[in-house]
């Protein structure tokens, strides 16, 4: 089968995908030549800061196992991952799973070829649930009919926003949607978020990065520092050792402050509703 065989209807190969880079970043196989290209570029980006796309790619999928690892233990059954990404391994559901049986999952994102492949794994599983929608308008997803028929919203649960806010690249609707998801969370909620760390991009490269992510659908890339991250917490008890590094990031962790934000490329944490 030829790489052109294995488009999905309505998916153009020839434009970049941020779910598809991403995939290409952890090694995957659900990608194309404009996708491989486009990541290749953002990886020369990264060398010139000092850090490697891929390394950060898997480090923050690791911060998502732990993470998820962590709440399931915890006693959440109930996880809606926006800005879901393709499946690959050790995917919530399956970690969730794995440390709390009986943990239900909804994945979403707005990417037709993530939907595709996401239906396609879990067509039958009972418990997990592939939903098309926008993090911009996140009541709309949290009461999206399919949704309320899956979890219950009464009860704690977790939001997911892992490597997905910086591609909403207005700063005050990016605020707007996470003080939203935090309001919407009710006490015993979690919000597990990463973020692109602005770094000390020079502003050559930071429009370097711009230009390759312009390209893919919706478009548009933000860096953001340290205290634009860490506010996305504000009211919310921040578990392990805070906002830090991904790869730094457990729950038995400590702040030490020698993190080494600039190598790290993303920065991570989860936070709990109080009550």
């Amino acid at each position: 089968m030829t790489e052109a065989d294995r488009v999905p209807a309505g998916i153009n190969p020839n434009v970049p995908s941020v779910a598809r880079m991403y995939d290409y970043y952890l090694g995957g196989r659900d990608n194309f030549a404009a996708d491989r290209e486009a990541a290749e570029k953002m990886i020369e980006i990264g060398r010139q800061m000092g850090n490697d796309a891929r390394e950060i790619a898997l480090a923050n999928r690791g911060f998502l196992g732990r993470a998820v690892r962590m709440l399931a233990e915890a006693g959440v059954r109930q996880f809606i991952d926006i800005g879901a990404g393709l499946p690959t391994q050790d995917n919530v559901h399956q970690v969730a799973r794995q440390h709390g049986p009986g943990s239900r999952v909804v994945y979403v994102d707005n990417d037709p070829i993530v939907l595709v492949h996401a239906r396609a794994l879990l067509a039958r599983d009972p418990d997990v649930l592939a939903l098309e929608g926008d993090l911009r308008d996140p009541d709309a997803i949290l009461d999206h009919p399919l949704v309320a028929g899956h979890v219950d919203l009464s009860q704690p649960y977790a939001v997911l926003l892992v490597a997905v806010l910086h591609f909403i690249t207005d700063d005050a609707e990016a605020r707007r949607i996470v003080a939203r998801i935090r309001e919407r969370l009710g006490p015993g909620g979690y919000l597990v978020l990463s973020h692109l760390y602005a770094g000390n991009a020079t502003d050559d490269v930071a429009a370097a990065g711009q230009q390759v992510y312009s390209s893919t659908a919706p478009g548009g890339l933000a860096r953001r520092g340290y205290d634009e991250i860490a506010a996305y917490f504000d009211g919310l008890d921040l578990l392990g050792p805070g906002v830090v590094p991904v790869a730094d990031w457990a729950q038995d962790a400590s702040p030490d402050g020698s993190y080494d934000l600039v190598r790290s490329g993303i920065l991570a944490g989860v936070g709990r509703v109080r009550g």
